[in-house]
């Protein structure tokens, strides 16, 4: 017969064998090891049903909501601040702005910053083609396709706005043309590439996307019907147009 504290001894092994036992054991997605304490005072272990989980594979295979982005709210520059980002409802109102709504703001904005409408409804086809939710794989949204920096610049808080969109658009275009002495082709290629850009390359720079840009803005702009005013804010003799033997509208600087 064993004596009484080794019996003790022995049992409180077996328990403790059985708990390290049970706890080693691996969980499964219904149940989870759960310790207790008995009237007698013993400490038990049971198994449980555990919380409402959500496994990780789960949430990898659930459908993805598509989301977009908008300026909501901006810091001036050099205030330290960051430009925040939301999630953007497809159904905004305002995104479903029609041409003549937004012809309207093309017009008052241009006559509140003296720029021709005909050049900024050029410049809106070439960016978005009218489409006021338009987003660029580079990050420029709306119908001007304002990058982040350009809506921060001009006090843009949302730059899905149609109406903030254009307003500080046409004034960057303003802008550039005050900045370039009215050049067309400066003007524009700045608007697509930086002022930058066109400042260290002392001219349009010689990106393929940005020379086709100026081309395309001013195609649209020199077209019959474009309501091109003859008293706009360029130089008249900043832009020469002229036609290759190929038939192709060439337009270069005096």
């Amino acid at each position: 017969m064993q004596p009484k504290n080794q019996h003790k001894s022995v049992h409180a092994g077996i328990m403790f064998a059985a708990a390290f036992f049970c706890l080693s054991m691996p969980r499964t997605s219904r149940a989870q090891i759960a310790t207790d304490v008995n009237l007698s005072g013993r400490k038990i272990f049971v198994n449980a049903e555990p919380p409402a989980l959500v496994k990780l594979k789960d949430l990898n295979n659930a459908p993805k909501q598509p989301q977009s982005i908008y300026l909501t709210s901006a810091a001036p520059i050099g205030g330290g601040g960051e430009i925040a980002f939301m999630n953007r409802s497809s159904k905004r109102p305002d995104l479903s702005v029609g041409r003549d709504d937004v012809e309207k703001m093309v017009s008052e904005a241009a006559e509140r910053h003296h720029v021709d409408p005909a050049l900024v409804r050029a410049v809106i086809q070439t960016e978005s083609n009218w489409n006021p939710a338009a987003r660029s794989r580079k990050g420029a949204l709306g119908l001007m396709q304002l990058i982040p920096t350009t809506a921060v610049r001009f006090g843009v808080n949302d730059a899905y706005s149609p109406q903030q969109n254009v307003d500080a658009g046409v004034h960057y275009l303003r802008t550039l043309l005050e900045r370039y002495n009215g050049n067309l082709d400066l003007a524009l290629a700045a608007y697509n590439a930086g002022e930058g850009a066109v400042d260290r390359a002392h001219g349009v720079p010689a990106y393929r996307e940005t020379r086709d840009y100026v081309q395309k803005v001013q195609n649209a702009y020199y077209r019959p019907g474009s309501g091109r005013l003859q008293s706009a804010f360029v130089r008249p003799r900043a832009i020469h147009r002229d036609v290759d033997a190929n038939g192709r509208t060439i337009f270069s600087n005096e």
